[in-house]
Parts: C-alpha cells; structure tokens; sequence
C-alpha cells in the first residue's frame, strides 16, 4: 500500500507504517555518514549540542556525489545501513524516529527501533540519480570538512521509500 507522509514523523505516523509499506515523504530530512555519526555520538556521549535536534526527525544515509550545473544535488543513492549500527540505539534515544539506508539492520538496531518507536526505510540502491530528483533543496548545515560526508538538510519531495523494519520488530528481509 502507498502512503505519503511528511517529515519529521510522529508517533502516530510511525505506529502507521507496517514493513513492506511504500512510503513517499515529503517535507525535511537530514544525511549523515560513518564520520558525521561518529562526530554525533561523542557529543551526545559527552552532552554536547549536536547540529540538528534529533526529536521526530529522519535521517538518510547518503554522501551524494557533487551536484552538476543547475542540479540541487549529486547522484543521492543510499549507503550501507550496518556501518551506523554502533551509533544509531544513542541517537534512538535522543529522538531519532527513521532512518533511511539499504541493506540489513542489527539486531541490538532493531530493539532500539522497538524501545523508541522507530521505523528503518530502503531507498533504492543504484537509483542514486533517480532519487536525487526527489530532492528539491540541499543545504550543507555541519561537518563541512568531512566534504561528502557532511551533514545536509534537505527538502524532499515524494521521495520513494519502502518500510524495511517497522517499530513492532517486523522486518521485510526476514518475511521475503
């Protein structure tokens, strides 16, 4: 079933999404990599302010190659989810509530899911230049030094997603 939704997510939209959803999402979403998550996890270990609030928001796992002339953003496909599994049950706690990657989550993710209410979307590997039309501003907000790897707000439009793990433990790639 499509649903469209608009970020940041509530609780209510996230007790909505069942794994195997197509979801299109419209509204602000955040990027971060390997290195911007560990930058965001030892300040948050040491009660630092962070970027961006965690509370509600989505963050998706892209370091987007650089935009051509008259482009918002580069090719915007996603990158391996599992890389950020030793930092994302911290960010859970702070609020996080989706992620957006591809490819296998944790288990110790998935419980965090579970305890936050917490939804794990796919975006489409490969499609990177499909998807970067979705993406109707991109706006470098931390980290600039970690160039790709940069934190990023974005105004997303539509963009395509499918609910891989749910906030009541239903995972996709188990059931498929």
């Amino acid at each position: 079933m499509d649903k469209y939704i608009t970020a940041p997510i509530s609780d209510d939209i996230v007790n909505g999404l069942l794994a195997g959803d197509f979801v299109y999402i419209t509204g602000t979403i955040y990027t971060a990599r390997d290195a911007a998550h560990k930058r965001l996890y030892e300040a948050l270990s040491e009660n630092k302010e962070i970027p961006f609030g965690l509370e509600n928001n989505i963050i998706y796992y892209l370091g987007p190659s650089p935009a051509r002339k008259g482009q918002v953003i580069g090719s915007a496909g996603p990158t391996t989810s599992s890389r950020m599994d030793k930092y994302t049950p911290l960010l859970l706690d702070k609020g996080l509530k989706g992620m957006i990657g591809k490819g296998r989550r944790s288990e110790e993710v998935i419980e965090s899911m579970h305890k936050n209410n917490a939804v794990y979307f796919a975006a489409i590997g490969g499609a990177g230049a499909l998807l970067s039309k979705c993406i109707k501003k991109s706006e470098v907000i931390a980290y600039d030094d970690l160039g790709t790897e940069a934190i990023r707000k974005l105004e997303v439009e539509n963009f395509p997603a499918i609910v891989v793990v749910d906030s009541k433990k239903n995972n996709l790639y188990d059931n498929v």
